[in-house]
Parts: C-alpha cells; sequence; structure tokens
C-alpha cells in the first residue's frame, strides 16, 4: 500500500511504522460517474445542521475506535458491510454542489467499492511487539488515529472508512477497528442506532441487540383539572420561560462578547485544524450508578459533577495548588432534540415522519463546569445538579435548534456558520454522552470489547465523550496536544476523582 507514515512511540526514540492508504485522487470518471447520477436523481438536501459540519471551520468527523476479542478476516469484513452499511442511504452517497448558489448541496447515491473504504494495513513490527508489550499497541493506536486526522475523506466517494489493525491492546485481545465517519452523515445517536443494526447479541448471533430504553419526552403540561393543576402548570411554564430566557441571553452574548476564561487546557487560534491525539480509560458502569442512587441523581449528573472534580484536579495541579477563584469554563452540551430520546431501532430511524428520525437533530446549551477544589466530594455532585437541573427545565436546545434554522433561511449560511465558531470558540470544550447496548454484542461474528467513540474538527482543545457498553462506561477525550500534552494524567484524574466521590456516597448511604 502507498502512503508510508512512521509513527513514534511515544517517550521511546523506536519508531513503529505503518502503511497508511491515502485516498485515491479523483479520476475523471468518478467525477462523470457522479454527475450522471445527479442528473438521473435529484437527490436529498443536505440539513442546515450536515452543511455547517462541512464547512472547513467546522469540518467534523466522527472517530469510533472498536475493541474487538476476535479477528476479522477481510473477506468477513466486506461481506458484513455490503448487507449493512453499504446499502444505507447516507454511507451509499456522496455530496454533490452544483453551481448555482441558490441550489443547496444534495445527497446522491453512488455505486459503493468497499476496496475504498476498508483498510487492513500492514503493521510490520508493531504486532509482533505489542503480542508482548499491550501498552505499545494502545501507544500505536492512538498514533494511527491521530494520523488519520490528517488524512483528508476523499469527497468522490461515501464519507466514511474503516481501519482494522490487528493488534494487541490492553483491552483487545486480538485487533482494533477505527471508523471514521463524517459527521454530517448522522449524530450520535443516529451512528449508535446503524452500529446496532449491524451487530447481534453474543448470546444468539441470529438476534438483534436489546435496545436501551427509549423515552418520550413527558408533555408540558400535567393532565387533569383543577386550581392546583393549573397552579402547579402556571408554575413550571414560568421556570421553563425564566430559565430559557436567561440560557438564551448567555448564548447570544456567547455570539459577541462573552468567553470563557483562558486556562491551559484553552484552545489557541486554528486548534480545529491540527491532529488530536484520542486516549480512552474503561470504568465501572455500576460505581455510576452507585453514585447516580446514594445522590437521588441521574447518570449525567454524576458524570458532569466527575468531570468538574478531575479538571479541578488538573487545573490545579498546574497552578501548583492555587486555584483560581470564579472561573468560568463551560462547555457547549449537544442535546437530542427529537421527540423520542433515547436509542431507536434503525428501522423507526429511517421511516419518513417519524419521531426518531435519522440525521442531525441536535440543540445545544452552554453548561459551566464547577471547577473549584471542595473538601467533600459529593460537593462536586450536588453542584453539578445544580447546574444542570436549570438546563433541564428549560427550551434552550429548541431555541438554539430553532434560532439556527432561522437564521439559515433569512441571513443565509454564511452567518451561521460565523456565530457558531465564535461560540464554540469562546467555550472551553465539549462533552456528550451516549447510550450503548446492555448486553455483549458481536459484529460480524466477532465480540465486541469496547466502544470509544469521539470528534475532531470543531474549534476546542478538548472533547470529552462517555459510551455506556454493558456494565462498562468508556471515558473517551480528543485533546490538541499543545494545550493538553498529558491527557493519559487527565484520565487518570477522571478516574481518581470517579472512585473519591464513589466511596464518599457509600460512606454516605
Amino acid at each position: 500500500m502507498a502512503g508510508a507514515t512512521e509513527l513514534p512511540e511515544k517517550g521511546t526514540k523506536c519508531l513503529l511504522t505503518v502503511n497508511i492508504p491515502k485516498p485515491p485522487s479523483i479520476s475523471p470518471a468518478t467525477e462523470a460517474e457522479i454527475e450522471t447520477a445527479a442528473t438521473a436523481e435529484k437527490g436529498t438536501p443536505l440539513s442546515p445542521t450536515a452543511r455547517l459540519f462541512t464547512h472547513p471551520n467546522f469540518n467534523c468527523h466522527i472517530i469510533a475506535i472498536l475493541g474487538f476479542a476476535k479477528i476479522i478476516a477481510a473477506d468477513e469484513m466486506k461481506a458484513g458491510l455490503q448487507a449493512t452499511l453499504a446499502r444505507h442511504p447516507r454511507f451509499s452517497s456522496v455530496q454533490v454542489s452544483q453551481n448555482s448558489r441558490k441550489d443547496k448541496p444534495r445527497w446522491v447515491p453512488t455505486k459503493v467499492n468497499l476496496d475504498d473504504h476498508l483498510f487492513y494495513p500492514e503493521l510490520g513490527p508493531a504486532a509482533a511487539v505489542s503480542a508482548s508489550d499491550h501498552a505499545a499497541g494502545d501507544r500505536f493506536v492512538e498514533d494511527y488515529a491521530t494520523t488519520l486526522c490528517q488524512t483528508p475523506l476523499d469527497p468522490s466517494r461515501p464519507l466514511w472508512d474503516l481501519h482494522f489493525l490487528s493488534i494487541r491492546t490492553t483491552e483487545a485481545a486480538a485487533g482494533v477497528a477505527i471508523f471514521r465517519i463524517h459527521h454530517s452523515l448522522g449524530d450520535g445517536i443516529s451512528l449508535m442506532s446503524l452500529l446496532l443494526a449491524c451487530t447481534r447479541k453474543t448470546s444468539d448471533l441470529e438476534s438483534l441487540p436489546t435496545l436501551p430504553e427509549a423515552r418520550r419526552r413527558p408533555a408540558a403540561a400535567a393532565a387533569g383539572v383543577g386550581a392546583w393543576v393549573f397552579l402547579f402548570w402556571l408554575w413550571n411554564f414560568v421556570v421553563y420561560a425564566w430559565n430559557s430566557l436567561s440560557g438564551s441571553f448567555l448564548y447570544v452574548a456567547s455570539t459577541f462578547f462573552l468567553k470563557d476564561t483562558r486556562t491551559p487546557i484553552s484552545g489557541s487560534e486554528g486548534v480545529e485544524f491540527r491532529p488530536k491525539r484520542f486516549v480512552h480509560r474503561i470504568v465501572s458502569l455500576d460505581d455510576v450508578k452507585a453514585i447516580k442512587c446514594a445522590m437521588g441523581c441521574t447518570i449525567n449528573d454524576v458524570l458532569l459533577g466527575v468531570t468538574s472534580a478531575a479538571l479541578s484536579r488538573y487545573l490545579s495541579r498546574i497552578y501548583d495548588g492555587h486555584l483560581p477563584q470564579s472561573l468560568r469554563i463551560r462547555t457547549a452540551l449537544i442535546v437530542n432534540i427529537r421527540p423520542t430520546s433515547g436509542i431507536n431501532a434503525l428501522a423507526d430511524m429511517m421511516k419518513k415522519g417519524s419521531d426518531a428520525r435519522w440525521g442531525n437533530h441536535l440543540g445545544y446549551v452552554l453548561l459551566r463546569f464547577p471547577v473549584m477544589m471542595c473538601e467533600d466530594p459529593l460537593d462536586y455532585i450536588r453542584k453539578g445538579k445544580e447546574v444542570a437541573e436549570k438546563k433541564k427545565n428549560s427550551w434552550e436546545a429548541i431555541f438554539t435548534y430553532t434560532c439556527g434554522s432561522l437564521i439559515v433561511k433569512c441571513l443565509g449560511f454564511k452567518v451561521i456558520t460565523a456565530m457558531c465558531h465564535r461560540i464554540i470558540s469562546n467555550t472551553t470544550l465539549s462533552f456528550s454522552n451516549v447510550v450503548g447496548p446492555t448486553e455483549e454484542v458481536s459484529l460480524f461474528g466477532s465480540p465486541l470489547v469496547y466502544i470509544a467513540p469521539n470528534v475532531y474538527g470543531h474549534p476546542m482543545a478538548l472533547s470529552i465523550h462517555f459510551q455506556s457498553y454493558q456494565n462498562k462506561l468508556t471515558m473517551a477525550m480528543a485533546v490538541d496536544e499543545l494545550a493538553i500534552p498529558d491527557p493519559h494524567k487527565l484520565l487518570d484524574d477522571m478516574a481518581q476523582s470517579l472512585q473519591l466521590i464513589k466511596d464518599a456516597a457509600t460512606a454516605r448511604s
């Protein structure tokens, strides 16, 4: 394969060499095929969010690192992909733009050649080294994923690829797959539904996995009649309206002048164009649930508190124990605004008019992390819950989604792109949490050990994503090493903060 790239092991002079294939150049024949397809079929217009993700300043890609207990041979992988991903409308279409400014980019179906999307690179001595040194395998996977950030997807083909590395790591006994998907194809909820549709229960390879229960969002008003019900409804409306108004004001202010405090983890100019390092740590989901039950809160509240505690520990160490007061560190938290939340069956998501529709149906809320030093570890959960409660009882996510759509229609795509870039640049990190399968699943016959997804291409130096799978929780990070040169120490802080909070919650209960 062409395009040899040397990937240095971190902390050693030895070099691991791997051939990372360069995307094939666009041939005249391919361009003609796309043009013919565009003429023959008009295609589906890209949504405003999908168009945003294709802008150079928001050229966002999802990187999902999947660990396996058994090697999947290339023929088996091709057969599986041909029966699943290659048949999906977004994964078998290209983005086509006409010359007219009024004509929006469209998804146009094309023929998928799996040889252009599936790669089994030659690993050289790396595979042998990893057999006895699993930590070296971990570093190799990190380096390979970082190198992928510098290799763009070919726009003449569907915007995804899959790299299978036959290498042993700390968690994966047989190999690791790195699945790269352009974010315009769908959001985390859509793509997790697609992953589940491609897998089968390990206990019964003929059965689809059990989907986590999807919740329907509560209605705005309580059912019933009477003065008390009316007062309850009125009070809720006032709370929602006030929280929405204050949140929307901060959203608008962040567009123009309100910025986060500059700290060592803040991204510098051009951070969206620099490669990221992807690291992760697997912890017990049962520990998170134990804290949730002891504190009477949600899993999201726990994860917010744990992240606040970890950031406090990490920054305090950098500031030699003198953490500045009143630090403003926020995230543009992604919120699923579908009427039906949670993971849904892929068939339901692809159904026209479904509440669980496919695509990028995302709103944003600006959420502040309580960064401070607390004697009682449970204070991080209490403060995090207090901050999150205001966002839950508001329509801020719906406001940001609707506002973005209106701005696109009234002022144009360039205006909303500039606004979004400014808002994201004025916050510190991205933060998300997606529910995964509740039982062990297999992809094309190989048991899946872990799922570690993240994103790159947006103007932030730190992204933190939580992904549940079975009774495990993966804490995945994407970092700009110019801002965070020691991401594994931040992972240590995350794991230690979770343990301290769990011990305190156990003692309290």
